[in-house]
Order: C-alpha cells, then sequence, then structure tokens
C-alpha cells in the first residue's frame, strides 16, 4: 500500500516537472493550461481512490472465511445426558454413590439405575430393553450377550472382584460356623439364589465342590437376586444365607461366619461393557472410565470389593 502511494507521487512530480520545462515558474494565465494541472491533480486522485479500492483492506463487512474442515469441531457445549445402566443387585450402594460423585463433576450426566440379577437383566437386554452400560456380577451373562452381539466388546473390561461368604441373622445360637455345616442338621432353612443368579450359581459350585449340594437344594429358601437371599437372612427366617461380602458389610441384622473354601467356586469378577444400542456410547464409555479412577475405587474398596487387576 505504501509503495503504491510512493509511485503514484513520483508520477505526479515528474508529470508536474514536465509541464513547467524543469523550472518553477508562474502558471499561465490562458485557461487551457490553468486547467492542466488541476485536471492531472484529479487524475491521479482517482487513481488513488482506485488503489484504495483494490489494494486496501476488506470492508468490515465481508463474509468471514469458512471454518477449515480439517480443524476438530468445538466440544464446549455439553448436552444433558441421560445413562440407563443396567447392574447387578450387589452393586447397588457403590454405584449410587459413585454417580452422585459423577454427577458434582459432569452434572450434565444424570442416572437411570436398572438394579437387579445380572441373568435376569440379560434377559432384558436380549429382549429388547434400552440401556447403555451393562455390569454383570459374572462372566457367564456377559459372554452371552457378547455372543449375541448386543455389547461393545472393545470396551468390554474385568472391574472388580468379590467374595462369597455365609452369613446367619445377628445374635444366632445355631452354632453354624462353617460351609460344611450346612450339610447338618444346624440348618433346617437357607436362602440362596435362584439358578440364573450369579451367587446362586457360585453357591452351586461350592457346595458341589463339598459333595453335598443335593442335600443343600433340599433346604433351599431360594431369592431372585442376592438382596433378597440377604433380607431372608436378616429377618431370621432362615438359619443362613449365602451372599457376597460386599453384600454383608452394608447389612444390618446378619453376621458373616464363614468364607467360601478356597478353590470351591469360579472367581468372582463383574466385568462391564458398554452396549452395542446405545444411543449415549461416549458418554457411558467416560463413565465406565471414571469407575477406574482413584474416587470411585476409593469407594469400591470401602464396601469391600476389591479392584480387578
Amino acid at each position: 500500500m505504501k509503495n503504491m502511494k510512493k509511485l503514484l507521487y513520483l508520477s505526479f512530480l515528474k508529470f508536474r516537472a514536465k509541464l513547467s520545462g524543469g523550472r518553477r515558474k508562474t502558471v499561465s494565465a490562458n485557461p487551457l493550461f490553468k486547467r492542466g494541472p488541476i485536471l492531472s491533480i484529479a487524475l491521479i486522485a482517482a487513481l488513488c481512490a482506485a488503489s484504495l479500492t483494490g489494494c486496501g483492506e476488506p470492508p468490515s463487512n465481508a463474509s468471514p472465511a469458512p471454518p477449515d474442515p480439517s480443524q476438530p469441531a468445538s466440544q464446549t457445549t455439553s448436552q444433558p445426558t441421560n445413562l440407563t445402566v443396567f447392574a447387578a443387585a450387589s452393586l447397588t450402594e457403590a454405584l449410587e454413590e459413585i454417580a452422585a460423585l459423577y454427577e458434582a463433576e459432569a452434572p450434565e450426566v444424570t442416572f437411570t439405575f436398572n438394579f437387579d440379577s445380572s441373568g435376569k437383566l440379560q434377559t432384558q437386554i436380549e429382549n429388547g430393553a434400552e440401556a447403555d452400560l451393562f455390569m454383570s456380577a459374572a462372566q457367564k451373562q456377559m459372554d452371552g450377550l457378547e455372543d449375541g452381539g448386543l455389547i461393545d466388546a472393545a470396551t468390554r473390561r474385568n472391574l472388580l472382584v468379590n467374595q462369597v461368604v455365609l452369613i446367619t441373622p445377628e445374635g444366632s445360637e445355631k452354632g453354624i460356623s462353617s460351609f460344611e455345616d450346612c450339610l447338618t442338621d444346624k440348618v433346617t432353612l437357607m436362602a440362596l439364589g435362584n439358578a440364573d443368579v450369579p451367587v446362586g450359581q457360585y453357591s452351586e459350585e461350592i457346595f458341589t465342590f463339598l459333595g453335598g449340594w443335593d442335600a443343600v437344594t433340599k433346604k433351599a429358601s431360594l431369592g431372585a437376586n442376592v438382596k433378597e437371599v440377604l433380607s431372608q437372612v436378616a429377618s431370621g427366617s432362615v438359619d443362613c444365607g449365602v451372599v457376597y461380602s460386599t453384600d454383608a458389610a452394608t447389612a444390618e441384622g446378619v453376621k458373616v461366619v464363614a468364607g467360601a473354601p478356597e478353590g470351591s467356586h469360579q472367581p468372582v469378577v463383574y466385568p462391564a461393557a458398554v452396549l452395542a444400542g446405545s444411543a449415549n456410547a461416549g458418554a457411558a464409555k467416560d463413565f465406565l472410565d471414571y469407575l477406574g479412577a482413584p474416587e470411585a475405587t476409593a469407594v469400591f474398596e470401602r464396601i469391600g470389593f476389591t479392584v480387578a487387576e
């Protein structure tokens, strides 16, 4: 821009010198010559104006440049999201506490929980129930959903480990102190999870290991999930029951009298995965990642879970 102005100015000086013959002189009174310099100045002014229009800054109302498609879109605006989580009943207390912590950090996210036996949740998902995240108390149910293409297998991970324990009503005088006692006349009625409940499946493994599954089934009161088993024992309606250590730790009115014999059952591992049909897959994976964060693992461990390696 500065170079253009300089060039125009030099052209003007050269033109004026040509008119004056190279010497300073008074302009002639002849009207023709009187108008000559004025016309030349007007011409130069017009050229300057044209230069400014062609070479100057763009008008303030010019349209902005189109966005660069190679750059990521802005993600500063978070949309409200409700995550539907299907989780084993034994995770109730831990997940409700962790969800409150997560909502404080991500206020745009809310939760709808469906806590029940892992087998029942699996069936609901297979029948078309809409959910974003599934957390099972055993591998069997997660395996079934993966085989059916109903989870995002890339997100599947083992989260937690639990223990199977034998509990009695607090203050019981039956003298029950081991799983082996369940095979004796010390136990008249005991609470177990039914066949589609992981804790019921672990119970079958334990008593089969001890050689007394058939005897135990004759005095079993079945629960639809581990919380029902726990409730039967706490109410004193049965002599004992088999639950997870975490359920016993968060309940009142029960006492842990024994852990399952070593090697008597498969490890109690809790897998989790985002469902393949999730409408909020990104948010579900973020929450799944958070379950491995220090804030969440502290809650799990306080209740009695061990974080899976």
